[in-house]
C-alpha cells in the first residue's frame, strides 16, 4: 500500500511534526481541529483541515467517529494518531482498519496486550522480562489493596493501570496516607482514562527512569534504537530527556535492549514503541537492577533525542512500516552518534508547584543555530486551559554529553517568551545543576532541589536600568508609552533627567535616567547606579555597554508591563499607575489558581480545619491540584460544588474571620 493522503488525529507540536515529514515524503496531509484550535499552527500547515467539535477533548479529539468521518470526507487513506488522545485506543484502531484505512501504529491486539499495566506485567514475566514487585490483579477493594501494600512494604506507588503521563499516580510513604492517595489516583484515572482501577508497586528509593525505543515491522522483525534517560521529572512528568543514558555500560545496554525487544516480540509489535524500565541507580547501573514498568504503544514525546543520536526519522519509519515495508536495517547496523537533550518548555508556574498557566504569547523567539525546535504554537497564539500547556521542545545534539549540555544551556538562554508564565528559567537552572551536569540523576532530583531550582531570581541594578531605558526608548520609537517618554533626551540646561516608576513590594521603585552630553546614560536605581553607553533599542532587543562590556536584553512592553530577559533570568516590571495599590491577601479564602473543574470538596460550613489540609481538588489541564487551607480556622462558606467549572481567580471557599 502506498500512502497518498494522511490525516493526523492530533494537535499541537506532534501534529506539526508529522506534517513536516509527510510533506518531505510527498504525502498530502489533513488536520483536524476543535473550535479552540481553528487558527492553530497545525491547521495552517496541513493541506486540508476539518473541524471535529468544540474545545473539550471529549467532544473533539477523543471523538473517533468524527475523526474517521473527516478522513473519509477528505479521501485520506491513512491516519496517524500522534501521542495521547486516541493513539493507544484499540477500538479506534479496529474502526479505522474496518473502514479500509491504514492506522500508522501497532495493531489493536498489541495495544490491548500492553494497555493495562497489570496484564502487561504478567505477559512480561512470561517473556522473561524483569518486573517490579507489586500487586497487578483485579481486586480493587481499598482494604485489600492496603493489605498488599503492607506486604510489599512502604513506600509504594499507586498507579492507574490504564494510560500514562503521570496521571493517576501517587507515591505513598505512610500507611495512614494510603486510602486518600488511592482515592485521588482512582478519581484521576477515571477522569483521564475512563478506568479507575489501580495497581500497587514497590517504590524504588533511588530510581532512574530509563526507556528503550523499539521498532517492529509486519514481517516479524524487531530492533531497539538504544535508550533514553527520562529521570528528570516533576509530578511524575518528564522535564528534560537525554540519549544515551549517562553512566550506561555496554553490558547494561545489551541487557535492557534485549529485554525490550523480547517485550516487543511477545506482542507481535509493529511500528514505534517504547519499553519503560525503572532502574535502581543507588550503586550505579547494573544489569540485574532494572525492571519493566510499562510499554507505550506509540511514538513518545521525547523521540527527537533518539532521532538525533541515530540519524533516523522515526515518523518516516512509522509510515514505511505502515505501508508494509520491512525494517531497512538489523540491530548490528545501528550505532549511537553523540549525545542529545530535549527540554520541555511549558506555560507553567514552577515556583507555584508547576501550576499550568494560560496567556497570549506576545513574544516567542527561538535561537536559529544549533538547536531543533518542535512546537505547535507561534508568536501571537493563545495558551488556553483546554489542552496540555506545552509551548515547545528544545532539542540539541553534540559530539558528547558535555558539549550537548552547553548547547542546551545556550539554547534556553536564547529562547524568549513573554505573555505567559513559563518554566524556561527553571529549565535553565536545571540544565546548569552540578549533579545533572555530572550525570548524577534520579527521579527525585528535582523534588530535592525544587526550592533552589524554582526560586525567582532577584533583579539587579542593571535589570532595573534596562527596564527604564526600554520604556524611554520605546516612547522615542513612537509606540505607546508614558507621555514623558517622547522627550527622553530633551534638555535645556544641563543633563536631561527623567524618572520611571515601577511598582514594588512595599513602595514604588523609581529609576532616574540621566542623559549626559556625550550621549551616555547614568541610571540611578534603589539597587545602585549604573553607567551605560552605546544604548540602542532594535527589534525588541536593548543593547548597551557597562564597564566596557557589551550587553543586551530582550525587552517587551505592553500596557504597564515591561518584560526584561537577560540570558537565563527574566523579570517582569510594572509601571506605576497613579491611584492604584496592590491589595494584600487576607488569608481567609481559597481561590482558583487557574480555570478548572471542581473534582472534590472536602469541607462544609462550620468545619474546623487545620492549615495545609486539602479542602478542594481542582482538575485542570489533565491533572488534579489540591487546594489547601491557608491557615487554621473554621469554614464560613463553600461557594462551589463537585462538578462545577470555575474561572481563574474565582473564590471557592471562605474561612471565618479570626478574632483580634
Amino acid at each position: 500500500m502506498t500512502m497518498r493522503k494522511l490525516l493526523i488525529a492530533n494537535r499541537g507540536e506532534i501534529a506539526c511534526r508529522v506534517i513536516r515529514t509527510a510533506r518531505e515524503l510527498g504525502i498530502a496531509t489533513v488536520a483536524v481541529h476543535s473550535d479552540a484550535d481553528a487558527h492553530a499552527l497545525h491547521v495552517a500547515m496541513a493541506d486540508e483541515a476539518v473541524r471535529i467539535g468544540p474545545a473539550p477533548v471529549s467532544e473533539s479529539y477523543l471523538r473517533g467517529d468524527a475523526i474517521l468521518a473527516a478522513a473519509q470526507a477528505t479521501g485520506a487513506d491513512a491516519i496517524h494518531p500522534g501521542y495521547g488522545f486516541l493513539s493507544e485506543n484499540p477500538d479506534f484502531v479496529e474502526t479505522v482498519e474496518a473502514a479500509g484505512l491504514t492506522f500508522v501504529g501497532p495493531s489493536a491486539a498489541s495495544i490491548r496486550a500492553m494497555g493495562l499495566k497489570d496484564r502487561a506485567k504478567a505477559l512480561m514475566e512470561e517473556a522473561g522480562v524483569p518486573v517490579v514487585p507489586g500487586y497487578h490483579g483485579e481486586e480493587q477493594d481499598p482494604d485489600f489493596l492496603l493489605g498488599r501494600a503492607r506486604e510489599i512494604g512502604f513506600p509504594v506507588l499507586v498507579k492507574a493501570r490504564a494510560g500514562g503521563g503521570g496521571k493517576g499516580m501517587r507515591r505513598v510513604d505512610r500507611e495512614e496516607d494510603f486510602r486518600e492517595a488511592l482515592a485521588g489516583a482512582q478519581r484521576e484515572a477515571r477522569s483521564s482514562f475512563g478506568d479507575p482501577a489501580c495497581l500497587i508497586e514497590k517504590y524504588i528509593l533511588k530510581p532512574r527512569h530509563i526507556e528503550v525505543q523499539v521498532f517492529g515491522d509486519a514481517h516479524g522483525h524487531a530492533v531497539h534504537l538504544f535508550e533514553r534517560d527520562c529521570s528528570l521529572q516533576r509530578r511524575h512528568q518528564k522535564v528534560i530527556e537525554e540519549a544515551p543514558a549517562p553512566g550506561m555500560t555496554p553490558e547494561m545496554r545489551a541487557a535492557m535492549g534485549s529485554a525490550a525487544v523480547r517485550a516487543a516480540l511477545a506482542v507481535g509489535y509493529r511500528g514505534a514503541g517504547t519499553v519503560e524500565f525503572i532502574v535502581d541507580g543507588a550503586q550505579g547501573l547494573s544489569p540485574d537492577r532494572f525492571w519493566f514498568m510499562e510499554m507505550n504503544t506509540r511514538l513518545q514525546v521525547e523521540h527527537p533525542v533518539t532521532e538525533a543520536i541515530t540519524g533516523l526519522d522515526l515518523v518516516a519509519l512509522q509510515i514505511a512500516v505502515a505501508e508494509g515495508a520491512a525494517l531497512p536495517f538489523t540491530q548490528d547496523d545501528l550505532a549511537i552518534s553523540g549525545h542529545a537533550f530535549e527540554a520541555r518548555l511549558y506555560a507553567e508556574d514552577a515556583a507555584a508547584g508547576f501550576l499550568p498557566a494560560t496567556g497570549h504569547l506576545e513574544r516567542l523567539a527561538f535561537p536559529e543555530a544549533g538547536v531543533r525546535i518542535d512546537t505547535g504554537v507561534r508568536q501571537g497564539d493563545m495558551i488556553t486551559p483546554h489542552y496540555d500547556p506545552m509551548i515547545a521542545k528544545v532539542i540539541v545534539h553534540g559530539p558528547d554529553r558535555a558539549s550537548a549540555l552547553r548547547q542546551l544551556e545556550r539554547a534556553l538562554a536564547g529562547t524568549v517568551v513573554s505573555g505567559s508564565v513559563t518554566n524556561r528559567a527553571f529549565l535553565a537552572r536545571l540544565a546548569a545543576d552540578a549533579d545533572f551536569a555530572a550525570g548524577r540523576v534520579d527521579t527525585g532530583l528535582i523534588e530535592r532541589k525544587q526550592a533552589a531550582l524554582t526560586e525567582a531570581p532577584a533583579p539587579d541594578a542593571e535589570d532595573l536600568a534596562a527596564a527604564a531605558l526600554a520604556v524611554l526608548l520605546h516612547g522615542q520609537a513612537g509606540a505607546a508609552a508614558p507621555p514623558f517618554a517622547a522627550f527622553a533626551d530633551f534638555r535645556l540646561f544641563g543633563p536631561a533627567r527623567q524618572a520611571v516608576t515601577f511598582e514594588g513590594v512595599d513602595a514604588s521603585v523609581i529609576v532616574t535616567v540621566e542623559t549626559r552630553a556625550d550621549g551616555g546614560r547614568r541610571a540611578e536605581t534603589p539597587l545602585g547606579t549604573v553607567e551605560l553607553s552605546d544604548v540602542r533599542l532594535e527589534a525588541g532587543r536593548l543593547f548597551w555597554r557597562a564597564g566596557g562590556v557589551r550587553r543586551e536584553a530582550a525587552v517587551f512592553l505592553k500596557g504597564a508591563l515591561v518584560h526584561v530577559q537577560r540570558g537565563a533570568a527574566a523579570h517582569d516590571f510594572h509601571l506605576h499607575e497613579a491611584g492604584t495599590e496592590a491589595e494584600d491577601g487576607t488569608g481567609d479564602a481559597i481561590s482558583a489558581p487557574m480555570p478548572g473543574l471542581v473534582r472534590q470538596v472536602s469541607a462544609a460550613p462550620g468545619d474546623r480545619v487545620e492549615k495545609g489540609r486539602t479542602l478542594i481538588v481542582l482538575e485542570a489541564m489533565k491533572m488534579e491540584h489540591s487546594l489547601t487551607a491557608p491557615r487554621d480556622g473554621t469554614v464560613a462558606e463553600v461557594m462551589v460544588a463537585e462538578g462545577d467549572q470555575v474561572d481563574q481567580g474565582a473564590f471557592l471557599l471562605l474561612l471565618e474571620e479570626e478574632e483580634a
